[in-house]
């Protein structure tokens, strides 16, 4: 009779040391799949952001017209040198510019042919000169309707450098820390040495 407690006694030993196997085996293989899984995902990279600013020798109106543009002006919107002339002669509304009374540090904008045209508002009179604070002030005022547009690609002259005489060092890092983080791309427009000097000659006739 004693036989039988002691053979179920071995039995239950059995059974348990395999139970105690395949939890332990269970337990290992877990591990390993959570240490996979968790090592993919650290390797997983987020998308590179699309902002890129290109260079362009060249006429500015003769870009993609499906590109938005954009230029620097006063509060005035008198126009009366540089290339603002050309975008006074290309695109008109004065009128409506004045009606939106934006301020140094904003952006007054029109809508031309099926795209923007921006009007970055950095100094309050023609005669004065802007300031890299109200420059990155408009741009900033630029980028939020761009966001709200879905406005991807914009076309400019080297913003603030000409007769307003800022450096372009500084302002291509303002673009950049801007822009930098999302989609829009901006190409800068410059014309041959020779054809801005006459160019500028001329706006300053005009």
């Amino acid at each position: 009779m004693p036989i039988i407690p002691r053979c179920f006694s071995v039995c239950s030993r059995f059974f348990t040391a395999n139970q105690v196997a395949l939890q332990v085996l269970y337990s290992r293989s877990s591990m390993s799949f959570e240490a996979e899984t968790s090592s993919s995902t650290d390797t997983v990279k987020p998308a590179e952001d699309k902002w890129r600013l290109s260079y362009v020798t060249g006429n500015l109106f003769s870009c993609p017209k499906d590109e938005s543009l954009a230029h620097c002006i006063s509060e005035d919107c008198r126009m009366g040198a540089g290339i603002a002339v050309r975008f006074k002669q290309e695109f008109q509304g004065v009128t409506e510019l004045k009606e939106q009374k934006k301020l140094t540090g904003q952006c007054a904008v029109l809508k031309r042919r099926g795209r923007f045209v921006y009007y970055l508002i950095t100094k309050k009179k023609a005669s004065q000169k802007p300031t890299y604070d109200s420059l990155r002030q408009s741009l900033e005022d630029m980028k939020s309707h761009c966001l709200k547009n879905q406005v991807t690609r914009i076309s400019m002259p080297r913003i603030g450098c000409g007769l307003d005489r800022l450096e372009w060092a500084r302002v291509s890092e303002i673009l950049e820390q801007v822009f930098d983080h999302t989609d829009i791309s901006i190409t800068v427009y410059s014309l041959p040495e020779k054809a801005e000097t006459t160019v500028m000659k001329e706006n300053r006739r005009t």
